[in-house]
């Protein structure tokens, strides 16, 4: 079992920054890759950044070179720095792990956080 729990949403302008946090805790060992994935009002979720277990990162054509994804093993915390905001980038966003594929590739989710960008 993991959990996640997203932090640091809020309210930015355009051209901002912001910077979520997501803790994990449970079977941190048991977790292959984190991702954060976006879902604006009325459409639907959408995958922004990803990070796996050795450290590979990647990010969506929409938000590449201005959001990046890190993380911090001691803290078992996976950040997204998000620079450069736009009006686009306004939406709730998720924290999401999955396990090993050995250990059947579960998805466990966060409750999100509100992000939005103001023009």
């Amino acid at each position: 079992q993991v959990e996640v729990a997203e932090s640091g949403g809020g309210f930015v302008q355009v051209g901002g920054s912001l910077r979520l946090s997501c803790v994990a805790s449970g079977s941190i060992d048991s977790i292959n890759f984190m991702a954060w994935y976006r879902q604006a009002a009325g459409k639907a979720r959408e995958l922004v950044a990803t990070i796996t277990r050795s450290g590979r990162t990647n990010t969506v054509d929409s938000v590449k070179g201005r959001f990046a994804i890190s993380r911090d093993n001691a803290k078992n915390t996976v950040n997204l720095q998000m620079d450069s905001l736009k009006p686009e980038d306004t939406a709730v966003y998720y924290c999401a792990a999955q396990t090993r594929p050995e250990l059947g590739s579960l998805w466990y989710w966060g409750q999100g956080t509100q992000v939005t960008v103001s023009s």
